[in-house]
């Protein structure tokens, strides 16, 4: 028998080849057409997220308005009650120069007929004329403070309405970034606090944690004291602490190194843990 040509060995090779490749760019056709829906699912939460974020905006800056509107109106009230105040003590000033000008005009009539009068009936007349004249009441005056206090609306307006609003409004030192979250974690509208949910269907972007139930705060800091008051209410288990920015999220290596924290009810590698004390 004769052996197979060399041709053939080579083209049975190459075609092996031309398979092996084929197979390997169908395979890396499918990996990014995954790829694809990947990109577009997280475009569509970009945009979800987005209009999320702007209904959250407008009603912080709706609740911002309301207070403004309130101090406004307050203000105001405050303003027309002391106008009110003014107008009244005005009147009732106006009915007393009213009545002390009737008296007035009342005395020089009857001081002018008594003058036109004869000489006995002017005799007779005169010692009671002179004690009406002696016991009218001074002249009315204007009272200090009659005018609308000003400065007490105007004066460092906005100032004092910022400093109130620092009453009602606090600061939070640590905001919570919902692209770390992992996605049985749900952030509060306020981004402030964090509970345990049900898988939701989040994109896998390289800042957010895959297997831990874990969640950063939106910044960081290089150097500083920095201490925090957390409320962990009725946890069964709960770790809180700090780790470095280019410690790996995904996994099960985070806790491995590069993070300080405390713990309850966890076995988070170097944690401190503690016993909370039943009330």
């Amino acid at each position: 028998m004769r052996g197979v040509p060399q041709s053939l060995r080579r083209s049975a090779v190459y075609t092996e080849e031309l398979n092996t490749a084929l197979k390997s760019l169908q395979e890396k056709l499918q990996h990014n057409e995954n790829i694809k829906g990947k990109f577009e699912k997280t475009a569509q939460h970009i945009k979800a997220q987005a209009e999320h974020t702007e209904r959250q905006i407008k009603q912080q800056f709706e609740k911002l308005h309301q207070f403004l509107r309130d101090e406004e109106e307050a203000t105001i009230t405050a303003l027309r009650e002391e106008e009110e105040q003014k107008k009244q003590m005005m009147k009732e000033k106006l009915e007393e120069m009213n009545t002390h000008i009737s008296t007035l005009s009342h005395t020089i009539k009857d001081l002018e007929e008594m003058m036109r009068a004869s000489d006995v009936c002017f005799l007779e007349e005169f010692p009671v004329l002179k004690e009406r004249v002696q016991s009218l009441q001074p002249d009315p005056q204007m009272a200090s403070g009659a005018l609308i206090r000003v400065p007490r609306y105007l004066g460092n307006l906005p100032f004092r309405v910022w400093k109130k609003m620092q009453d009602v409004i606090h600061n939070t030192p640590v905001i919570l970034d919902p692209n770390t979250a992992q996605p049985r974690l749900v952030l509060s509208e306020d981004l402030t606090s964090v509970r345990y949910s049900s898988y939701q269907p989040l994109p896998d972007n390289p800042e957010r944690f895959d297997c831990y139930e874990c969640v950063l705060g939106s910044e960081g800091f290089n150097s500083g004291t920095h201490s925090w008051d957390v409320e962990v209410k009725q946890s069964r288990c709960w770790s809180l602490g700090v780790a470095t920015a280019s410690n790996q999220r995904k996994g099960r290596g985070f806790f491995s190194s590069g993070v300080w924290s405390v713990s309850y009810g966890l076995d988070s590698g170097s944690s401190f843990c503690v016993a909370v004390n039943s009330p």
